[in-house]
């Protein structure tokens, strides 16, 4: 599982298309959605976790924090 985050994150962070903000974006909207199901004591789904654990990877090899 870990190398497919590594994977992914690697190949979204080499597309030229997709901007530095589209990757701030992204990850504000998924943390918010996070946090809102957390808020409601609802099950967080996986995809979830999986996906904010790729951007994050993807956005520090772009060099932000």
């Amino acid at each position: 599982m870990k190398t497919d985050i590594k994977v992914e994150a690697d190949r979204l962070a080499a597309d030229p298309r997709i901007t530095d903000y589209d990757f701030w974006r992204s990850l504000k909207n998924l943390n918010n959605e996070i946090f809102n199901i957390a808020n409601n004591n609802e099950p967080i789904p996986f995809a979830m976790i999986r996906w904010r654990a790729i951007l994050k990877q993807a956005r520090m090899k772009r060099g932000h924090a």
